[in-house]
């Protein structure tokens, strides 16, 4: 991927400031610049994003309809009645309903969980499953991470005598569905000051109130945190406020005391003498957990998350890790076929247009939104893949930084039958024969909308530095940032006019791969690097001309305490 390289230097005032805020903290003024653009231009604000606290989480009852929703629940519980936790297929899906289930059940036994079939039934909530919930004499469904656009789904449940609480953090429409209770900040009338929980974040609050409403201990709820950490992770939301702080204790529960069925996971995974980072859970956890729903049904996924016993659920993790083979092979062909429809649309007239827009009736329905995501980081444009089901045509949507896909699909909501989904992933089904017209609007609609930045693909470097800046002292500053990921990224640096040091190599099975070691003007440290994928640069490196690289500084996993750098980009110095 040709790379733009974007980095604005800071004023001389802004400069001032990040040094004084670093020197406060003892840190280097470039940790006290990224500090200063994550809005902490104070040191007691630095400490609390370093350590944030569990006591600093947002009172659940601010959340429009908590009481409504607590009030409901204890009724349930009082009166004895069957309750059912409703989930969608997804990660955030299964650890939402994993985490309110596996909390109820320590104070009521009459309570079961449904995920619906991917491939029967579809997104959200189900006829069927209303039908499920209805003989098995359910009266409460409390729905997770979908049911925000359920309108006659849910009203069809209250006929049936079922009442519903919502938790969503999906963007809703006008017409709400008629439920009991709707938890999600996104309402227009949202009295919720963080709109940007995963929706198993939206059921950790509900939890949260209703512990604070019986008197349970909130030390409790601590250990169902490693199940919100897997969700805000996968689900890509913002990993700043009340996200930060789930995602910090989230992670230090996944590494210190996960539950049983995350520790099966982890082991499946071969992360069980490793520190887990985000980017584990985003790479190898959460692609297994969702490899159920895709392959076969996602409830087999929530049966593993909410084991007691760790032989039954390392058996369910071999199996589940099964459907995520049978996956990467799906996704693997899938991808290809993709590329080569793309690759003929690019020669055509066509090849001008800033979407994507694929359809192919073959196509097997759960891996559809990995294939988007792939086709989107190869060429950078906001993309759709469609497949077929039954007389509709499915599919899901992706986006480049920057650029909401769901507005650009809400621009065509006439033409779809369903659709749902945030700023960056969405999905949406549509008659066959609106597949031509739909993707000349979505098409028109991008071109119209996105900005001349968002159609390539960007490297925000954080600072510049030179070698002699890096060392262990530094890494462990860094570290302070973690966790990573929407509007707190990895740091990306960038050194310019560096050397190899003449042992530079090509190294991997198919020597795809380079593993420097680097010099620049400045030090005599010699920089060890890793840059995946990035072997046609070794050419270039070997001219013993300079070169500038973009990196994010790692720790090197086969000798600890040894910083490495791992390369995103090579690109030839321009002298100065």
């Amino acid at each position: 991927m040709n790379y733009k390289w974007n980095y604005v230097t800071p004023s001389t005032t802004a400069q001032e400031a990040a040094k004084d805020l670093a020197q406060e903290l003892g840190i280097h003024p470039a940790l006290g610049k990224m500090l200063l653009e994550r809005g902490i231009d104070n040191v007691s604000d630095a400490k609390k994003f370093f350590r944030p606290q569990l006591n600093e989480l947002l009172n659940p009852f601010l959340f429009s309809d908590m009481d409504k929703a607590v009030e409901r629940l204890n009724a349930a519980l009082g009166r004895k009645e069957r309750i059912l936790v409703y989930g969608d297929y997804d990660v955030d899906g299964c650890t939402a309903v994993a985490l309110v289930y596996k909390f109820l059940q320590q104070f009521y036994s009459n309570i079961d969980y449904y995920i619906p079939d991917r491939y029967e039934e579809g997104y959200g909530v189900s006829v069927k499953g209303v039908d499920y919930a209805h003989e098995s004499g359910v009266k409460l469904i409390i729905v997770l991470d979908c049911g925000i656009k359920a309108v006659e789904e849910i009203a069809y449940a209250k006929e049936k005598g079922i009442d519903f609480i919502i938790c969503d953090h999906h963007v809703p429409d006008e017409i709400l569905p008629p439920a009991v209770a709707i938890l999600n900040a996104k309402r227009t009338d949202s009295t919720y000051p963080y709109p940007h929980l995963s929706g198993c974040g939206v059921g950790f609050k509900f939890m949260q109130a209703f512990a604070i409403s019986n008197g349970i201990e909130f030390n409790r709820l601590i250990p169902l945190l490693d199940l919100c950490a897997v969700s805000i992770a996968s689900d890509i939301v913002p990993i700043m406020g009340e996200n930060r702080i789930l995602a910090y204790h989230g992670l230090r529960q996944l590494n210190s005391n996960p539950s049983i069925g995350l520790k099966a996971i982890l082991s499946i995974c071969g992360l069980t003498e490793r520190e887990v980072t985000m980017s584990d859970i985003i790479f190898k956890i959460g692609p297994r957990i969702n490899a159920s729903g895709r392959i076969q049904n996602g409830k087999e996924a929530v049966s593993l998350l909410v084991d007691r016993n760790y032989e039954s659920a390392y058996k369910k993790a071999a199996q589940i890790n099964q459907y995520n083979e049978q996956r990467k092979d799906l996704d693997k062909a899938m991808t290809e076929e993709a590329n080569q429809i793309v690759e003929k649309l690019d020669k055509s007239e066509k090849g001008s247009q800033r979407a994507i827009v694929i359809y192919n009736e073959e196509w097997h329905k759960g891996v559809i939104g990995i294939v988007a995501s792939r086709l989107t980081e190869i060429y950078y444009r906001p993309s759709v893949v469609l497949t077929r089901t039954d007389d509709l045509a499915t599919g899901s949507a992706r986006s480049v930084a920057g650029f909401d896909v769901y507005k650009a699909i809400e621009s065509c909501r006439d033409l779809l039958e369903n659709f749902g989904g945030h700023t960056y992933a969405a999905g949406l089904s549509m008659k066959v024969e609106n597949v031509p017209e739909f993707t000349r609007r979505f098409e028109s609609y991008v071109e119209q909308h996105i900005l001349p930045e968002q159609t390539h693909a960007i490297l925000d470097i954080d600072a510049l530095l030179d070698f002699r800046d890096i060392n262990l002292r530094f890494y462990n500053d860094l570290r302070r940032f973690a966790p990573f990921g929407p509007e707190n990224p990895k740091p990306l640096f960038a050194t310019m006019h560096v050397y190899d040091y003449g042992t530079s190599k090509v190294v991997g099975r198919e020597q795809e791969h380079i593993k420097l070691e680097l010099v620049d003007n400045k030090s005599n440290n010699v920089m060890n690097g890793i840059a995946f994928g990035q072997s046609s640069q070794v050419r270039y490196i070997k001219t013993k001309s300079s070169f500038d690289i973009c990196y994010t500084v790692e720790e090197n996993s086969h000798k600890r305490g040894e910083v490495q750098l791992q390369i995103e980009d090579i690109r030839p110095s321009v002298e100065d």
